[in-house]
């Protein structure tokens, strides 16, 4: 018997093309909605109903949401740190489709809505350092947030708040740290850092020649989520009493250089590296507080980062050789 109807808005994307396959397998039926033609999705699972519509639209986000007894919303114009810089009017249009995803899902009555929000929201003063301290969830106020795609996850932030205290909606918010993995974006301009420095080492393996651009100064500091455990969290979030927004994300912090070295290991390569201090780089240094989720789960993120890598560097190895199989010089 299934458990219900599960909407994950944004099904075609990274994070969502995951989710789905997770639900199903929990035994859900899923409906799968995303903007993009199906060819683009990052995986298009058999077993969900596969959508494409625009949830921008309130008369699209109303069909979606239709006899669902969970929204997971998902969808959004985003990708990493270039595109997120140089796109801040689109990452900020998201905040339509959040409003009216939520006014769809109140309107069908779903049991528990999921907005998945970001480590973007939290106070740029409080990550000035290399050496950062971890960021608790009460680190985001004062508002000061990354322009664009972080006020438009704070705000979104606020009108789950807001649809559960005065229309009786059940919210959950997860605020996600620098989600990787396999099925995910490596090239394009939309990939994170760890899928863009695995394209980098395996360009520089299969060319031969071994150098590697790095943006910023190899120093700042990050932690990264494989996202096995950012859809166990997100399911436990969901299926949770938890009703303020809490850090999901690993504490497993690194910089930018430690991260190249990892690849570089995993290659069995080693490159001259080069540092351009004018890309964008974000904030110096980003961590993730699991006290918070520690308390309520008695879970926390917990795939070490060398693991997460090793999967995710295999998969696009992958990639990049069927995409450019000429280029391969060098064995693995």
């Amino acid at each position: 018997m299934s458990k219900g109807l599960a909407v994950v808005a944004g099904g075609g994307g990274f994070i969502g093309g995951h989710l789905v396959a997770s639900l199903l397998r929990s035994g859900y039926d899923v409906r799968a909605v995303d903007i993009k033609p199906l060819e683009e999705w990052y995986q298009v699972c058999p077993g969900a109903e596969n959508i494409v519509a625009d949830l921008s639209l309130l008369r699209h986000a109303t069909r979606a949401c239709a006899g669902a007894t969970l929204v997971y919303q998902l969808a959004a114009d985003m990708g990493g740190m270039g595109f997120i810089e140089h796109n801040k009017a689109l990452c900020m249009l998201s905040v339509l489709t959040n409003t009216h995803m939520l006014q769809a899902a109140l309107r069908a009555g779903v049991e528990r809505f999921f907005y998945s929000s970001s480590a973007c929201v939290y106070n740029a003063d409080k990550q000035r350092d290399e050496k950062v301290v971890a960021l608790k969830e009460e680190d985001a106020y004062p508002a000061m947030p990354e322009d664009g795609y972080g006020w438009e996850k704070l705000f979104s932030e606020r009108m789950c708040r807001h649809f559960r205290e005065d229309f009786g909606l059940a919210t959950r918010v997860a605020r996600y740290h620098n989600v990787y993995g396999p099925l995910g974006t490596w090239d394009g301009g939309r990939e994170k850092a760890p899928a863009a420095i695995c394209r980098k080492v395996i360009e520089a393996k299969l060319s031969g020649v071994h150098t590697i651009e790095i943006w910023g100064n190899g120093q700042q500091t990050r932690s990264f989520m494989y996202i096995d455990d950012c859809v166990t969290g997100t399911e436990a979030i969901m299926n949770s009493d938890i009703l303020e927004p809490v850090n999901l994300g690993s504490n497993e912090l690194v910089t930018i250089n430690q991260l190249v070295d990892v690849v570089e290991e995993i290659a069995g390569v080693r490159l001259a590296r080069t540092y351009n201090e004018a890309a964008p780089k974000g904030v110096n240094g980003r961590n993730s507080d699991n006290t918070k989720i520690r308390s309520y789960l008695g879970w926390e993120p917990c795939i070490r980062l060398r693991e997460g890598l090793e999967k995710t560097y295999a998969w696009i190895f992958d990639q990049y050789v069927r995409r450019y199989p000429g280029v391969r010089s060098e064995t693995v």
